[in-house]
Protein backbone atom coordinates (compact mmCIF):
# COMPACT_ATOMS: atom_id res chain seq x y z
CA UNK A 1 0.00 0.00 0.00
CA UNK A 2 0.89 3.64 -0.20
CA UNK A 3 0.43 6.24 2.36
CA UNK A 4 -2.59 8.61 1.08
CA UNK A 5 -2.16 12.37 1.00
CA UNK A 6 -4.79 12.96 3.75
CA UNK A 7 -1.79 11.39 6.54
CA UNK A 8 -0.36 14.67 5.52
CA UNK A 9 -3.78 16.59 5.35
CA UNK A 10 -4.38 15.83 9.04
CA UNK A 11 -0.70 16.95 10.37
CA UNK A 12 -0.77 20.40 8.46
CA UNK A 13 -3.98 21.11 10.19
CA UNK A 14 -2.62 19.82 13.47
CA UNK A 15 0.21 22.36 13.13
CA UNK A 16 -2.04 24.97 12.78
CA UNK A 17 -4.47 24.05 15.36
CA UNK A 18 -2.38 22.66 18.03
CA UNK A 19 -4.81 22.14 20.75
CA UNK A 20 -7.00 20.16 22.71
CA UNK A 21 -9.93 21.75 21.81
CA UNK A 22 -9.08 21.23 17.74
CA UNK A 23 -8.25 17.91 18.02
CA UNK A 24 -11.53 16.40 20.15
CA UNK A 25 -13.54 18.27 17.41
CA UNK A 26 -10.91 16.42 14.90
CA UNK A 27 -10.43 13.01 16.76
CA UNK A 28 -12.68 11.08 13.73
CA UNK A 29 -10.21 11.99 11.67
CA UNK A 30 -7.37 11.48 13.33
CA UNK A 31 -8.27 7.63 14.48
CA UNK A 32 -8.68 7.20 10.62
CA UNK A 33 -5.23 8.32 9.69
CA UNK A 34 -3.51 6.78 12.14
CA UNK A 35 -4.96 3.27 10.91
CA UNK A 36 -3.57 4.18 7.77
CA UNK A 37 0.00 4.66 9.07
CA UNK A 38 -0.65 1.44 11.59
CA UNK A 39 -1.65 -0.40 8.35
CA UNK A 40 1.50 1.21 6.43
CA UNK A 41 3.74 0.26 9.41
CA UNK A 42 2.38 -3.26 9.27
CA UNK A 43 3.87 -3.32 5.27
CA UNK A 44 7.17 -2.31 6.22
CA UNK A 45 7.38 -4.69 9.22
CA UNK A 46 6.50 -7.58 7.16
CA UNK A 47 8.89 -7.03 4.31
CA UNK A 48 11.65 -6.07 7.56
CA UNK A 49 11.06 -9.27 8.98
CA UNK A 50 12.10 -10.98 5.70
CA UNK A 51 15.81 -10.10 6.47
CA UNK A 52 15.92 -9.48 9.59
CA UNK A 53 14.83 -10.93 13.26
CA UNK A 54 13.09 -7.89 15.08
CA UNK A 55 11.42 -7.89 18.69
CA UNK A 56 7.94 -5.75 17.65
CA UNK A 57 4.88 -7.50 16.75
CA UNK A 58 3.06 -5.65 14.89
CA UNK A 59 2.55 -1.78 12.81
CA UNK A 60 0.35 -0.54 15.85
CA UNK A 61 3.06 -1.93 18.59
CA UNK A 62 5.81 0.13 16.36
CA UNK A 63 4.12 3.57 16.55
CA UNK A 64 4.59 6.38 18.69
CA UNK A 65 1.94 8.12 20.55
CA UNK A 66 0.98 11.42 18.80
CA UNK A 67 0.51 12.90 22.48
CA UNK A 68 3.42 15.05 23.76
CA UNK A 69 4.64 15.12 27.60
CA UNK A 70 4.74 18.87 28.14
CA UNK A 71 6.41 18.50 31.35
CA UNK A 72 9.98 19.50 31.35
CA UNK A 73 9.56 21.03 27.59
CA UNK A 74 9.64 24.72 26.79
CA UNK A 75 6.96 24.09 23.59
CA UNK A 76 3.57 23.16 25.06
CA UNK A 77 2.25 22.39 22.12
CA UNK A 78 0.06 19.15 23.27
CA UNK A 79 0.42 16.89 19.95
CA UNK A 80 3.61 16.33 17.91
CA UNK A 81 3.24 17.33 13.97
CA UNK A 82 4.46 14.00 12.86
CA UNK A 83 4.26 10.05 12.45
CA UNK A 84 7.14 8.05 14.16
CA UNK A 85 7.57 4.24 14.77
CA UNK A 86 10.52 2.45 15.51
CA UNK A 87 11.58 -1.39 14.84
CA UNK A 88 13.77 -3.15 17.66
CA UNK A 89 15.85 -5.86 16.65
CA UNK A 90 15.35 -9.10 18.58
CA UNK A 91 17.34 -11.25 20.67
CA UNK A 92 20.84 -9.78 23.03
CA UNK A 93 23.19 -11.08 20.21
CA UNK A 94 21.12 -8.60 17.77
CA UNK A 95 21.96 -4.46 17.98
CA UNK A 96 20.45 -1.15 16.70
CA UNK A 97 17.22 -0.30 16.06
CA UNK A 98 14.96 1.61 13.20
CA UNK A 99 13.18 4.58 13.12
CA UNK A 100 10.87 6.49 10.59
CA UNK A 101 9.45 9.87 10.94
CA UNK A 102 6.74 11.03 8.85
CA UNK A 103 6.04 14.57 8.24
CA UNK A 104 5.36 16.93 5.85
CA UNK A 105 8.99 18.25 4.54
CA UNK A 106 10.52 16.34 7.23
CA UNK A 107 10.25 12.89 6.66
CA UNK A 108 13.41 10.35 7.47
CA UNK A 109 14.40 7.26 8.57
CA UNK A 110 17.16 6.86 11.12
CA UNK A 111 18.92 3.95 12.55
CA UNK A 112 21.95 3.20 14.80
CA UNK A 113 22.50 3.27 18.05
CA UNK A 114 21.36 6.77 19.48
CA UNK A 115 21.49 6.79 23.50
CA UNK A 116 24.56 3.82 24.13
CA UNK A 117 25.07 3.13 28.19
CA UNK A 118 28.22 4.20 29.29
CA UNK A 119 29.42 0.26 28.88
CA UNK A 120 28.76 0.17 25.29
CA UNK A 121 30.30 3.23 24.76
CA UNK A 122 33.39 2.30 26.09
CA UNK A 123 33.45 -0.88 24.19
CA UNK A 124 32.78 0.88 20.81
CA UNK A 125 35.68 3.54 21.82
CA UNK A 126 37.81 0.63 22.64
CA UNK A 127 36.96 -1.05 19.32
CA UNK A 128 37.86 1.95 17.56
CA UNK A 129 40.98 2.74 19.24
CA UNK A 130 42.65 -0.78 17.97
CA UNK A 131 40.54 -1.37 14.87
CA UNK A 132 39.69 2.17 13.38
CA UNK A 133 40.76 1.01 9.85
CA UNK A 134 38.21 -2.20 10.02
CA UNK A 135 35.85 1.10 10.93
CA UNK A 136 36.82 2.69 7.80
CA UNK A 137 36.27 -0.37 5.80
CA UNK A 138 32.51 -0.95 7.09
CA UNK A 139 31.64 2.69 6.77
CA UNK A 140 32.86 2.73 3.17
CA UNK A 141 29.98 -0.43 2.39
CA UNK A 142 28.64 1.15 -0.81
CA UNK A 143 24.91 0.65 0.10
CA UNK A 144 25.41 2.06 3.24
CA UNK A 145 27.35 5.31 1.55
CA UNK A 146 24.10 5.23 -0.79
CA UNK A 147 21.33 5.32 1.34
CA UNK A 148 23.14 7.68 4.37
CA UNK A 149 26.48 9.46 3.48
CA UNK A 150 28.36 9.18 6.43
CA UNK A 151 28.10 8.54 10.23
CA UNK A 152 26.80 11.16 12.51
CA UNK A 153 26.02 11.99 15.85
CA UNK A 154 26.91 14.46 19.20
CA UNK A 155 30.45 14.08 19.70
CA UNK A 156 32.82 15.64 22.44
CA UNK A 157 34.77 18.59 22.31
CA UNK A 158 38.71 17.42 21.75
CA UNK A 159 38.84 13.86 22.58
CA UNK A 160 37.71 11.27 25.29
CA UNK A 161 39.72 10.84 28.55
CA UNK A 162 41.99 8.06 27.92
CA UNK A 163 42.63 8.18 24.27
CA UNK A 164 45.21 10.65 21.84
CA UNK A 165 43.71 14.12 20.03
CA UNK A 166 46.26 12.67 17.34
CA UNK A 167 44.40 9.42 16.64
CA UNK A 168 43.58 8.71 12.63
CA UNK A 169 40.43 7.43 14.32
CA UNK A 170 39.96 10.13 16.42
CA UNK A 171 36.62 11.75 14.33
CA UNK A 172 34.75 8.57 15.43
CA UNK A 173 36.56 8.02 19.02
CA UNK A 174 34.39 11.87 19.74
CA UNK A 175 31.17 10.22 18.61
CA UNK A 176 28.73 9.89 21.86
CA UNK A 177 25.91 8.63 19.36
CA UNK A 178 26.43 6.54 16.30
CA UNK A 179 23.47 7.61 13.99
CA UNK A 180 22.44 7.15 10.44
CA UNK A 181 20.04 9.53 8.44
CA UNK A 182 18.32 9.17 4.94
CA UNK A 183 15.68 12.39 3.90
CA UNK A 184 12.90 11.68 1.70
CA UNK A 185 10.61 14.58 0.09
CA UNK A 186 7.21 14.43 0.18
CA UNK A 187 6.66 12.67 -3.31
CA UNK A 188 8.65 10.12 -2.57
CA UNK A 189 6.30 9.52 0.28
CA UNK A 190 3.41 8.94 -1.71
CA UNK A 191 4.73 6.96 -4.30
CA UNK A 192 3.60 3.52 -4.66
CA UNK A 193 6.71 1.80 -3.53
CA UNK A 194 7.41 3.83 -0.56
CA UNK A 195 7.29 1.24 1.61
CA UNK A 196 9.77 -1.03 -0.20
CA UNK A 197 11.92 2.33 -0.25
CA UNK A 198 12.15 2.21 3.43
CA UNK A 199 12.85 -1.80 3.33
CA UNK A 200 16.00 -1.16 0.93
CA UNK A 201 16.88 1.79 3.05
CA UNK A 202 17.29 0.00 6.26
CA UNK A 203 18.49 -2.89 5.01
CA UNK A 204 21.66 -1.18 3.91
CA UNK A 205 22.47 -0.07 7.77
CA UNK A 206 23.11 -4.19 8.08
CA UNK A 207 26.63 -4.45 7.76
CA UNK A 208 27.53 -1.25 10.37
CA UNK A 209 24.50 -3.32 12.54
CA UNK A 210 26.23 -6.97 12.18
CA UNK A 211 29.59 -5.15 12.92
CA UNK A 212 28.50 -3.37 15.59
CA UNK A 213 26.38 -6.38 17.03
CA UNK A 214 29.91 -8.32 17.42
CA UNK A 215 31.33 -6.17 19.05
CA UNK A 216 28.78 -4.88 21.80
CA UNK A 217 28.38 -9.31 22.13
CA UNK A 218 31.95 -10.09 22.84
CA UNK A 219 35.03 -8.63 25.10
CA UNK A 220 38.61 -7.49 23.30
CA UNK A 221 39.14 -11.53 23.32
CA UNK A 222 36.31 -12.07 20.89
CA UNK A 223 34.55 -13.94 23.77
CA UNK A 224 30.66 -14.03 24.26
CA UNK A 225 29.64 -12.28 26.92
CA UNK A 226 25.87 -12.82 26.56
Amino acid sequence: MSLSKSTFDFLISLSKNNNREWFAEHKNSYLKEHQLVIEFADEVLALMKQHDELETISGKASLHRIYKDTRFSKEKIPYKNNWSASFKRATKSKRGGYYFHLEPGNTFLAGGFFNPNSEDLKRIREDINYNWEEWNEVLSDKGLIKSYGKISGNQVLTAPKGYLKEHPGIELLRLKQFIFKHNFTDKEVFDSNFAQNINETFKNIRPFFDYMSEILTTDSNGISII
